[in-house]
């Protein structure tokens, strides 16, 4: 190592849950001032989680960036949340409100009543899949879905949680699909309106625990065909969460609990 390495605060936040060891784990950043793209990347692929956050200050806001292991992304749930967490609770502790402009998706604003926040995320309804991807079905394995639908990811629709649960996709075959990733979804049990789990094994994500932007296109979806605008949500992946979905308009909030599982530093 050549020159004087920069110290960086790095939080690790569990978030869509109460607990630790549940939900989904995001790395959060917080900047001076933006770092080159490349060490961004390098910087989410030593964390190897699903997503790092890094954010800067702006004004009375911030700006948000995320990045797999693999890629930046163009939004994302869980690592918003989590940074939400990380200021309200560490950086400006009691600070209730929080806005994020991203480079591809706006502005989000996230909200905190005592300890759920609130997630203030486009709405992004799916649509028929006209064609899908003719290794869609063989990639997944399982029963016959009863609906395939596709927007940013695709939307494959099963009739029972337990259907969800037992897929073991092909993640070789599911990697060489057209879209970004593959959200399965079916009607919800005890009490929960509806189940999902998502696979994005190209984005350097083979599962990923609880995915706060696919709710985005769940949400329209199960809202449309329950006849609801506010429902519950739970991710069945093996670590598990839990959410709280509302269809408002052209947006959709997204809400959840955060726990602070590691603070420290990283030196670069």
């Amino acid at each position: 190592m050549t020159g004087k390495a920069m110290r960086l605060p790095i939080y690790q936040v569990d978030a869509f849950t109460d607990r630790v060891f549940a939900g989904n784990p995001a790395a959060v950043v917080p900047l001076e001032s933006w770092l080159p793209d490349a060490q961004l990347q390098a910087i989410a692929a030593e964390n190897n989680l699903a997503e790092t956050a890094f954010f800067i200050r702006s004004g009375e806001g911030y700006e948000l960036r995320w990045f797999t292991p693999a890629v930046e992304v163009e939004l994302c749930g869980h690592a918003t949340l989590a940074t939400a967490f990380v200021v309200s609770t560490i950086l400006e502790p009691g600070r209730a409100h929080m806005d994020f402009a991203t480079r591809q998706a706006g502005t989000l604003t996230v909200t905190r009543d005592g300890d759920r926040y609130t997630l203030d995320f486009p709405n992004r309804p799916p649509q028929p899949a006209e064609t899908p991807d003719p290794k869609l079905l063989a990639a997944l394995g399982g029963p016959a879905p009863v609906a395939i639908l596709s927007g940013r990811d695709y939307l494959v629709v099963y009739d029972s949680a337990d259907a969800v649960r037992a897929l073991a996709p092909d993640m070789a075959l599911l990697s060489k699909l057209d879209l970004w990733a593959v959200c399965v979804t079916a009607p919800g049990e005890d009490g929960v309106d509806f189940v999902s789990r998502l696979f994005a094994p190209a984005q350097g994500i083979p599962e990923d625990p609880v995915t706060g932007s696919t709710h985005c296109m769940l949400t329209p979806y199960w809202a449309e065909r329950l006849g609801k605008s506010v429902l519950t949500a739970r991710q069945v992946s093996a670590r598990g969460g839990d959410l709280l979905c509302e269809l408002a308009g052209d947006r959709v909030k997204i809400g959840g609990q955060a726990v602070l599982y590691l603070e420290g530093s990283i030196l670069v």
